[in-house]
């Protein structure tokens, strides 16, 4: 009888220890399990770097994220869905931009607001858009560009 209770006191202190790393890995990842907010989509030359699930910043916070992406067959564009925080209102003048968080960090999607008094509803496009720009090309450019004279 003392090995079965030995057993099921394991037992529970495996699950008890599963359970407190499941919970931790969602407070570390920031991932949250409500569906609230609201849409929006914006259209791009580029998401390089971007994936679904990707973050979505306003002054370095994390507002929202990116729900979809999809590429449109008569623009030949990428269009991406976000979804925003309910409590965040962006001006309906604010532009959108693929950044980087450096040379070697993932991209990311940054909303740089205007200064309207109007503000995006839900469903609304995000006209201002910059897409990603390929650090290759840059470098290409500027090795290209210093030996031409």
């Amino acid at each position: 009888m003392s090995s079965s209770a030995t057993e099921v006191i394991v037992g529970g202190a495996v699950l008890a220890a599963a359970i407190a790393f499941g919970a931790y890995a969602v407070s570390a990842t920031g991932t949250t399990f409500s569906s609230g907010g609201y849409p929006l989509t914006a259209s791009f030359r580029s998401l390089e770097g971007i994936t679904v699930g990707s973050d979505v910043r306003l002054a370095g916070v994390k507002v929202g994220t990116v729900t979809g992406i999809s590429l449109n067959p008569d623009t030949f564009r990428a269009d991406m869905g976000l979804s925003l925080q309910e409590q965040v209102k962006i001006p309906d003048d604010s532009a959108i931009v693929i950044s980087s968080e450096g040379l070697l960090g993932g991209n990311f999607v940054e909303i740089s607001p205007g200064g309207s008094s109007f503000f995006y509803e839900a469903g609304d496009e995000i006209l201002d858009t910059q897409g990603s720009v390929s650090l290759i090309s840059l470098l290409l450019k500027y090795v290209g560009g210093g030996s031409s004279q």
